[in-house]
């Protein structure tokens, strides 16, 4: 791969061609919370309403449907944690060619059925590795194996300029010069396609990558200055959970973007349930990504024109008690300790009474009772009404003699006994 790649506006205009037999041009909507909130035209580029509920099938479409007729025919291969998957085996079903589609056996099961459901008998479904990563290597040595074309979700020039036609749609339909654009990053085909449209019609607009903490590839390589594999990564926002970001896209995004923020996936959780319950919208953890960055900004986005893209809304329902868990932990609303109750009748109800204070609420409680011994250890979550309420709780329970452990600053204990 050329490292001096830049997307042309020519080839991405090349890209939107292609892209008007199978993509819907997805609305750019006011959001009145938002402009509110922040006092600023806040627009929301909504590609949760795309075919597939995502933006990936526009880099998919326009790689498969740019391949020659012979390597189209024998047929194309990917990795992909869902949307690039279900980009892949639309473009599949659509231009009848066949497909096979890694993804890591950690995906959620409503997006494996979605890859189902859009590529119908043109896909093959093989689950490999724990993360997108080991999904990938593993997608790569099966292509080389079976001669089959590989379709990269992300490092790719014909990927890079398919996802630049969002860029593309938010200019035209924005009008006036945007002053700020919020972009989620992942591998950074995206980003780099977006920000590269915008540095060429717009450079006065400043646009801004996001990244989840637990996954800030982008991050940290630009802060190295060259790609660089995470060590850890944390698969919570799975449309962004990237190990290693590609090195097309880095060298673009070393251009293009003006800042790099990075969001803990507990206010993302927050934005997600807040987009649900406010705005009637479905976003999926890395769809919810660029609005989850706007707090960073504040007060300089007052009077500004601001706009996000909302790239996904394929979220699964059986995750949504892990949102919200997530987000009362991220809120400093819910806490969980570990009690050393005296083994004796009345001892709960002397903690009830004495440590709990009027608007605090225990949402999970698990006991277990040790013979012969004088406590027993139980583990206690208690929801508060404001994150300062919690201090009078730990001085309570220090007041009355309960023994006990705070386990919300313990990530280790944490994580192993509640998550």
């Amino acid at each position: 791969m050329n490292p001096r790649y830049f997307p042309s506006i020519e080839g991405i205009a090349d890209a939107e061609r292609r892209l008007e037999e199978v993509i819907r041009v997805t609305p750019l909507l006011h959001n009145r919370r938002l402009s509110s909130r922040y006092r600023a035209d806040v627009l929301l580029k909504r590609e949760d309403l795309q075919v597939v509920r995502s933006y990936k099938i526009r880099g998919a479409f326009n790689k498969i449907r740019s391949l020659p007729p012979g390597l189209l025919a024998g047929g194309v291969i990917c990795a992909s944690a869902g949307n690039h998957a279900q980009g892949v085996a639309l473009s599949c079903d659509k231009l009848g060619t066949r497909g096979t589609i890694f993804m890591p056996g950690t995906t959620p099961r409503q997006k494996i059925h979605q890859v189902k459901m859009f590529g119908k008998e043109h896909v093959e479904i093989v689950l490999a590795g724990d993360t997108f990563d080991q999904a990938n290597a593993a997608a790569i040595e099966a292509g080389r194996a079976r001669g089959l074309t590989f379709i990269p979700p992300f490092d790719d020039p014909a990927v890079i300029e398919g996802q630049a036609t969002v860029g593309a749609e938010i200019h035209r339909q924005a009008g006036e010069p945007l002053d700020y654009l919020f972009v989620p990053v992942g591998g950074g085909g995206l980003a780099a396609g977006l920000g590269a449209y915008y540095r060429q019609v717009s450079p006065g607009t400043r646009v801004i990558g996001v990244e989840p903490a637990g996954a800030a590839g982008m991050k940290r390589s630009l802060e190295e200055g060259r790609v660089t594999s995470l060590d850890t990564l944390d698969k919570f926002v799975d449309g962004a959970a990237v190990q290693r970001v590609g090195e097309l896209t880095f060298a673009v995004c070393r251009e293009v973007l003006d800042d790099i923020v990075v969001v803990p996936e507990g206010k993302v959780c927050t934005t997600i349930l807040d987009l649900y319950n406010y705005d009637a919208i479905v976003a999926e953890p890395a769809g919810a990504l660029s609005i989850s960055a706007l707090d960073h900004y504040g007060d300089r986005l007052a009077g500004k024109r601001v706009a996000c893209v909302v790239s996904g809304g394929n979220n699964d329902i059986t995750r949504m008690e892990e949102i919200k868990e997530r987000s009362l932990l991220h809120e400093g609303l819910k806490h969980y300790f570990m009690i050393n109750f005296p083994q004796r009748a009345g001892a709960l109800h002397d903690f009830v009474s004495r440590v709990l204070g009027p608007g605090d609420d225990i949402t999970y409680f698990e006991y277990k009772k040790k013979t012969h011994r004088e406590k027993g250890p139980a583990l206690v979550g208690i929801e508060v009404q404001h994150p300062r309420d919690v201090a009078a709780i730990l001085a309570r329970l220090d007041e009355h003699h309960f023994s006990h452990k705070y386990l919300n600053h313990d990530p280790a204990l944490f994580e192993f006994m509640v998550i």
